[in-house]
């Protein structure tokens, strides 16, 4: 694997793990304030994390919220 292909990797699994821990923690601050916007993590959310990053965990939110109204 080229040196590029390899950064590339990485970048993806590093935004991968973040945006799952985000995804936690925001669920977890969300159901203590009463809020019920949840998104689960899952194959499809960690991908998206992965490859969008915060402004993929920001869209996940957003389709979740807009779903219950």
């Amino acid at each position: 694997m080229s040196e590029r292909g390899s950064n590339l990797l990485s970048n993806f699994i590093v935004r991968a793990i973040i945006g799952s821990a985000m995804i936690f923690f925001i669920n977890e601050f969300l159901s203590a304030q009463g809020i019920s916007v949840q998104v689960g993590v899952n194959p499809w959310t960690v991908l998206t994390s992965g490859i969008l990053g915060t402004p993929g965990v920001a869209l996940l939110y957003g389709i979740s919220w807009y779903g219950i109204l």
